[in-house]
């Protein structure tokens, strides 16, 4: 009897450190050998002449896509000084439905796609509604503004129903054409040379003529394509639910490179749901392993893997900020807004912001943008120190984009315009 308890006592044991070694989280990954290529952030742009005879109305920067570029780095640093906290509320649109993604901006007007699938144009200065459209049933993504028109994709087009792309005229919302698809969609496009680039959840990734939404080809990833694509050098690269990261050629859909996370349990790779950013010759993305990863643009070896405490859905911010380098700062449903240097992956700091994080961050200036499914707040962190220099009680998912002179804040059902206090009117 004695014996049996100690066999089985072993037994049990070396079960729990099986364990331990397969269920619980992944460990850090570095490999310093991995190419860096260090890139110079502009200055910020001095403030335009004061107009001298006939007063005139600057339009300001455009965010015309998710990410704010090709590369979806999520930051627009060279902006002056003055746009950061405290601001006050220039206006205010009211609504009921749920806005997961930040609107695109594009001289005047803000783009918003809502959850329930109804795109409208807003004047930027005053809030008003221009136009509005439905685009079917059901919506997760931020339409791409290219040549006048609006690129949106729509995951189901009725209820139940697979998704849809529609392309829009921008000046008033006429539908120019529209592409039923064979699977849901919420990978926000990019467009690029005449075509338009998203991903689907069976796994598609398409490239569509933008005249007139013909295929031009297509690629099967391993899983589904949740994130939009990023768009660096001729190639497009994104994460997959197959736990795959993948380069491809925009020109013929030919994979340069596809490489794992081997993160989660059992030997399998965790999930990319969140949207990749490309910038020093790196890409990072963040997956439900619980870990920020960075593998080489051009070759998918990969170089670090942080670790946090919670699922990384959050797409991160990428920028070289003063006195602290190239940083790489994403959300963690473990809470925390994280800044990791770019090139190693070690963790510079992390602010807790009071609930899990699955938007993405924005660095706008020298303030990161987040916010929190817990409180529901937006968040604004100072990204040299990781201090909390404000807050919003209103937030939820995908938060803030600018033009350069004011803030334009994504709720949690509503739309806001935050203009710096010690600033003037644009």
């Amino acid at each position: 009897m004695l014996i049996a308890a100690a066999i089985l006592l072993v037994i049990a044991a070396v079960a729990g450190a099986a364990y331990l070694i397969f269920v619980k989280a992944p460990g850090d990954v570095s490999n310093p050998t991995v190419t860096f290529k260090t890139e110079t952030t502009p200055l910020p742009k001095p403030p335009p002449p004061k107009p001298t005879k006939v007063k005139t109305e600057p339009v300001g920067r455009n965010w015309p896509l998710y990410g704010y570029n090709q590369r979806r780095t999520r930051a627009m640093v060279d902006v002056p000084a003055t746009l950061r906290p405290p601001f006050r509320r220039r206006w205010k649109v009211s609504g009921k439905v749920l806005l997961e993604f930040a609107p695109a901006l594009l001289g005047n007007r803000l783009y918003q796609l809502s959850d329930a699938a109804k795109l409208r144009a807003f004047d930027k200065r005053t809030g008003r509604m221009i136009w509005g459209r439905s685009l079917g049933h059901l919506a997760a993504s931020t339409p791409a503004a290219a040549g006048g028109v609006l690129y949106s994709t729509v995951l189901e087009a009725t209820k139940g129903s697979p998704g849809r792309i529609v392309a829009v005229r921008a000046k008033d919302g006429l539908n120019l054409w529209t592409k039923n698809l064979s699977s849901r969609t919420e990978s926000s496009p990019v467009v690029s040379r005449g075509r338009v680039f998203f991903g689907t959840e069976n796994g598609t990734v398409y490239a569509l003529d933008i005249k007139n939404g013909r295929e031009i080809w297509k690629y099967e990833a391993s899983g589904a394509v949740k994130g939009g694509l990023a768009l660096s050098g001729g190639y497009l690269i994104f994460g997959d639910y197959g736990g795959q990261v993948h380069s491809i050629r925009s020109s013929d859909g030919k994979r340069r490179w596809s490489t794992g996370s081997n993160g989660g349990s059992f030997g399998r790779s965790g999930t990319f749901y969140a949207t990749a950013s490309v910038k020093y010759g790196r890409v990072y993305i963040g997956n439900t392993d619980g870990r920020m990863y960075s593998f080489a643009e051009k070759t998918g070896e990969m170089a670090w893997a942080t670790r946090t405490d919670g699922y990384v859905y959050s797409a991160a911010a990428v920028a070289t900020v003063k006195d602290l380098g190239p940083t790489v700062f994403a959300g963690s449903y473990d809470g925390k807004l994280y800044a990791f240097d770019a090139k190693s992956g070690a963790v510079r700091w992390s602010t807790a912001v009071g609930g899990r994080v699955s938007g993405g961050a924005t660095l706008i200036g020298e303030i990161v943008y987040i916010a929190d499914l817990g409180r529901r707040y937006t968040h604004g962190i100072m990204a040299r120190t990781g201090k909390e220099v404000f807050t919003f009680p209103e937030g939820g998912f995908d938060t803030a984009i600018s033009d350069g002179r004011w803030i334009f804040l994504t709720g949690y059902t509503n739309l806001y315009a935050l203009e710096p206090i010690k600033s003037t009117s644009p």
